[in-house]
C-alpha cells in the first residue's frame, strides 16, 4: 500500500496521537464486533470519531490492518489480566477455581472479545496469524496452569496426567459458549445463560467440573 501522508491538523491544534488511535480502536471494536469485517465501513468509523477517515488510514494503513490492531488490543486486555493473576498463595484446588473464574469474569464482562474472535474464526484467523504481536502474545494463563497442575500432582490432589493446553480450552469453551451462544441456547430451552441470578451457579459450576476432571481416577489403557 501506498504510505499515506499525515493530514493537516485543523486550526493548527496539535492531536495527542495515543488518545486518538484508542478513540478509533474504541469504535472500531464496536462497529467490527456489531457488523463483522466485511460488513463493518471505514467510512463509518471515521464518522464516530473526532478524526477523518484519512487520519485511520495513516494511523493503522488500512481496514485489515485497523482490524488486527483491533484484535491484538482485545488479546492485550485479557493477557494482561493473565499476568497479573496471583494465586501462588493459594492450594492447587483454589488456585486452578480462581483461574476458571477470571476466563469467566473476563468473558462476560466483554461480549465484543467473543464477537470478534468469532469473527475471526469464520476468516480462518488469517488476521492473528499474519500479526506479529500476536504470534509473540501467547497465553500467560498457560504457564500459570502448569504450575499449578505440577503442585495438584505433587500434593496427591490431582491425580489427571492433564496437558495444560487441555485444561486451558475446557476452561475457555465453557466461558466462550455461555455468552456466544446465549441467544440460540435461550431460544432452544428457555433459559438465559448470562442471567445474573443464575451468574454464581454457573461460576462455581465451572470450577466444580474443573476439579472433577482434574481429581477424577483414570481406567488404565
Amino acid at each position: 500500500m501506498t504510505s499515506v501522508e499525515e493530514p493537516a491538523r485543523p486550526n493548527g491544534r496539535i492531536r495527542d496521537a495515543a488518545r486518538t488511535k484508542a478513540e478509533i480502536l474504541d469504535v472500531a471494536t464496536h462497529e467490527f464486533a456489531r457488523a463483522g469485517y466485511d460488513g463493518a465501513r471505514v467510512d463509518e468509523i471515521a464518522a464516530r470519531t473526532r478524526t477523518t477517515k484519512r487520519m485511520i488510514y495513516y494511523y493503522f494503513g488500512g481496514k485489515e490492518q485497523l482490524f488486527t490492531a483491533v484484535l491484538e488490543r482485545s488479546y492485550g486486555v485479557i493477557r494482561e489480566a493473565e499476568r497479573g493473576l496471583d494465586v501462588e498463595h493459594l492450594d492447587p484446588v483454589a488456585a486452578i477455581r480462581r483461574l476458571a473464574e477470571l476466563t469467566f469474569d473476563h468473558h462476560e464482562q466483554h461480549p465484543e472479545f467473543i464477537r470478534l474472535v468469532s469473527i475471526e474464526n469464520i476468516h480462518g484467523a488469517e488476521h492473528i496469524a499474519a500479526s506479529e504481536k500476536l504470534g509473540k502474545i501467547g497465553s500467560p494463563a498457560l504457564d500459570v496452569i502448569r504450575r499449578i497442575l505440577e503442585a495438584g500432582q505433587k500434593s496427591g490432589l490431582f491425580t489427571a496426567d492433564v496437558d495444560a493446553v487441555d485444561l486451558h480450552a475446557m476452561i475457555s469453551s465453557f466461558c466462550f459458549f455461555r455468552v456466544a451462544n446465549r441467544h440460540t441456547f435461550g431460544a432452544l430451552f428457555g433459559r438465559d445463560l448470562v442471567a445474573p441470578a443464575r451468574r454464581e451457579h454457573y461460576r462455581t459450576m465451572l470450577g466444580d467440573m474443573v476439579i472433577a476432571y482434574l481429581t477424577a481416577e483414570r481406567a488404565a489403557d
